[in-house]
C-alpha cells in the first residue's frame, strides 16, 4: 500500500523495488541506487508536515535597535545665511551645463598626457588621495592659509594640491569617482571647508553619474548634513566659506534630487 506522500505527490524517479518498505535498513549504507531512493522516500515521509519553531520572545527583546532620525537631516540655516530659490535654481542650471561640458569632452581631456610632476595615487590610497587633491599644508596642517608676503617661485602642487583639472577628472571612473569622493567627505567630517576641499568636491559631483547608487546617496547626504553643520557655526554673512557651503547643499538636495535637505525660502 502507498503511503500518503506517494499518493498526493507525483513520483519525479519511478523506482522498483523487489522488497517491501520494511526491509530496508535505515541505518545502513545503500547497498544500491533503488534502496538509496527509498531510504530517502522513508525519512521524507517521517518528517512532520507542519513545524514550529520555539523562539524565547525574552531573547528578542535583549538588543533593541535605535535609529536616530534627526541625523538624516540638514541643520536649518541661521536666518540670513540661506540663499534664495532663484540663485539655488541659477546655480543647479550652471552646474548641469559644466555636467554637460564635461561629458561631451571627457574623451578629448582624456587622452591628454599628464604633466611629468602629476602623479596620481592608487585607486585604494586613501592618504595619498588626501595629500593629492589637499596637499600637504593643508593634510598635515603645517598650514593654515595662503600668504603673499614670500610668493614662491614656481607652484607647488604636491604642497597646495593639484586642481581637479579636466585631464584628470576625465580620467577617473566612477567607482574612483565615488571612493574619492567618500575619502573627502570623511576627512571633512573631522576638518574645517578649505578652497582646495570645495573645488575637488564640486568636479567630484560634476562627474557623478546619475542614477545615482544606493552609496552615492549616502555620500551626498552626508556631504549636505556636514556643510549644514558647519554653516550654522558661522559667525557673519559675509564670510569667505558661507557661498561654498550654500552651493554644495544646494547641488546634493536640489540637483540630486534630495529635496528634504534642501534650502527653504525666508
Amino acid at each position: 500500500m502507498k503511503s500518503d506522500v506517494e499518493e498526493l505527490m507525483p513520483r519525479l524517479l519511478p523506482v522498483e523495488f523487489g522488497a517491501s518498505s520494511t526491509d530496508v535498513d535505515m541505518k545502513g549504507a545503500p547497498r544500491n541506487p533503488q534502496e538509496y531512493l527509498r531510504q530517502v522516500q522513508l525519512e521524507a515521509s517521517l518528517c512532520p508536515e507542519v513545524v514550529v519553531a520555539q523562539i524565547d520572545p525574552k531573547k528578542l527583546n535583549k538588543k533593541k535597535q535605535t535609529v536616530n532620525a534627526s541625523v538624516a537631516e540638514c541643520h536649518a540655516a541661521p536666518v540670513g545665511f540661506s540663499p534664495s530659490l532663484s540663485w539655488q535654481q541659477q546655480q543647479v542650471g550652471y552646474f548641469s551645463d559644466v555636467r554637460q561640458n564635461i561629458a561631451k569632452n571627457r574623451k578629448h581631456w582624456s587622452s591628454q598626457n599628464l604633466d611629468d610632476n602629476v602623479q596620481m595615487p592608487k585607486i585604494t590610497d586613501e592618504e595619498g588621495w588626501k595629500r593629492f587633491c589637499l596637499g600637504e599644508n593643508i593634510y598635515l596642517g603645517t598650514s593654515s592659509c595662503h600668504t603673499d608676503a614670500e610668493p614662491e617661485p614656481a607652484l607647488d602642487y604636491s604642497k597646495m594640491g593639484f586642481p581637479p583639472f579636466l585631464s584628470i577628472v576625465s580620467r577617473l571612473s566612477q567607482s574612483t569617482v565615488l571612493m574619492v569622493l567618500d575619502i573627502l567627505i570623511s576627512w571633512f567630517e573631522e576638518q574645517d571647508f578649505v578652497p582646495q576641499l570645495g573645488r575637488w568636491l564640486f568636479a567630484l559631483l560634476a562627474c557623478l553619474e546619475k542614477p545615482l547608487l544606493p552609496e552615492a546617496h549616502s555620500s551626498i547626504r552626508q556631504l549636505a548634513r556636514r556643510c549644514s553643520q558647519l554653516r550654522c557655526t558661522l559667525e557673519s554673512q559675509e564670510d569667505e566659506k558661507l557661498p561654498a557651503l550654500n552651493l554644495l547643499i544646494c547641488l546634493v538636495a536640489r540637483y540630486f534630487e534630495q529635496n528634504d535637505l534642501a534650502d527653504q525660502p525666508e
